[in-house]
């Protein structure tokens, strides 16, 4: 199982997902990850205090959202431009 998810993170990265595709990678997430996502999509990139702040969920909460939504390749990171020790998150669509 573990290929697969690999062979979706390289997928996503060389091309955007089909909104079908987007939605049913989606659907398995629990309703943490759904939220965080949703949060993205209206403003993004956000680091995962602003997550935090944004989706009314707990700082860890927010973390294990964001590791699901990192497997099945629907969020990337990159070292934040203001402060590189904070990551920020945003929507690989």
């Amino acid at each position: 199982m573990s290929t697969t998810i690999s062979e979706d993170r390289i997928g996503a990265a060389e091309q955007p997902l089909s909104e079908d595709e987007y939605r049913d990678r989606l659907r398995e997430l629990p309703p943490s990850a759904k939220l965080v996502a949703k949060v993205l999509e209206a403003d993004s990139p956000l680091s995962q205090g602003q997550l935090a702040e944004e989706s009314l969920l707990p700082d860890r909460t927010v973390r294990y959202a964001l590791n699901r939504l990192e497997d099945v390749g629907l969020v990337g990171s990159r070292y934040s431009f203001r402060d590189a020790r904070k990551q920020v998150y945003f929507l690989n669509n």
